[in-house]
């Protein structure tokens, strides 16, 4: 009586040890093609060696399906399917934080008041200014499905003389699921032509100069800094802070879903237009008023004796002027 409930038990438990099998073998074939991956010759070698190295792979994932498989199938009593359904637990939670990372670390010459450019779609860009006359990108690729969608996503760096720009290329319709996370120090004075990602933040730190700042799903900071920067994100904040407002063209600095605090000096001098639909505008600077609209949450003001425009403007949030202690 007691084996016939046990193997009733058992039947039941079937559909689910099932599954939990092929998750199993799921995490053991990632492990295997990740540790074939790092054996595998370099980028350099003949296509014949890396295509020896995946099938290499292929064979320890498909020998992994099949000892996961076969102990399913002695799993002949209840203690030994507990056993099973635990350790396919574990796999699973192994899977889902399952993760292989490339990085990316090389040097190139700039000048101060030279031109940096970098284009990235998942992952945030931190740029910093230092006391060289040189660009040091360092990268971050991260996947979290496939490890080989780490090579299909590349890092292409343009060196020319006076400019330096880094392209993040995705090939179409792949790749989706691999950020590259930036960190890349540059000359205090410098022209950042355009920084920009999709999905992740933009921070500038202790840089000397202006520039355009994007983002789609991410904030964008400038801190420690002088210059005139243009900023703008469609879902995120905008906070920069500039020691020093240097004379320049147009500065807008937009967002829709997010506030803006945006810090100046007390001698900063600029024509300043505000629009903030559904937020509050406050301002710790003295300004004189030109035209407001209060209805429509418009406002145009100059800062000292005004100067080139400043263009502030977020449909879902506040809008701060905070004073920043001068500087550099």
């Amino acid at each position: 009586m007691r084996t016939n409930q046990r193997d009733s038990r058992l039947r039941a438990h079937q559909p689910r040890l099932a599954r939990l099998t092929q998750l199993i073998a799921c995490h053991a074939a990632r492990i295997a093609l990740s540790s074939a991956a790092s054996a595998a010759p370099s980028v350099a070698a003949p296509a014949a060696s890396r295509d020896a190295a995946q099938a290499v792979a292929r064979d320890a994932a498909r020998s992994a399906a099949r000892g996961a498989a076969r102990a399913a199938v002695r799993a002949a009593s209840g203690a030994a399917a507990r056993a099973l359904l635990l350790l396919a637990a574990t796999g699973c939670f192994a899977c889902a934080g399952f993760a292989s990372t490339s990085s990316f670390l090389h040097t190139y010459p700039l000048p101060a008041g030279g031109s940096f450019l970098l284009e990235n779609v998942n992952g945030s860009v931190q740029v910093e200014g230092w006391a060289r006359d040189e660009v040091e990108v360092r990268a971050v690729k991260t996947s979290r499905s496939d490890a080989q969608d780490l090579e299909r996503v590349s890092i292409e760096v343009e060196s020319l003389p006076g400019r330096v720009s880094v392209h993040t290329r995705y090939p179409k319709g792949e790749g989706g699921e691999v950020a590259v996370e930036y960190h890349v120090f540059v000359p205090y004075r410098v022209l950042l032509g355009s920084v920009e990602t999709v999905n992740g933040s933009v921070l500038v730190r202790g840089v000397e100069g202006g520039g355009e700042l994007r983002s789609v799903n991410g904030n964008v900071e400038v801190l420690n800094s002088s210059g005139r920067f243009s900023a703008k994100t469609t879902n995120g904040d905008l906070h920069l802070e500039l020691r020093h407002l240097l004379e320049g063209g147009p500065m807008n600095i937009e967002t829709v879903n997010g506030s803006v605090v945006l810090g100046l000096p007390s001698d900063a001098r600029a024509n300043l237009k505000v629009l903030s639909m559904n937020g509050e505008f406050t301002s710790d600077l003295p300004m004189t008023s030109t035209a407001s609209i209060p209805a429509a949450r418009a406002y145009r003001a100059k800062l000292g004796a005004g100067g080139g425009e400043i263009s502030v403007r977020t449909i879902n949030g506040a809008i701060r002027l905070v004073l920043q202690p001068p500087g550099i």
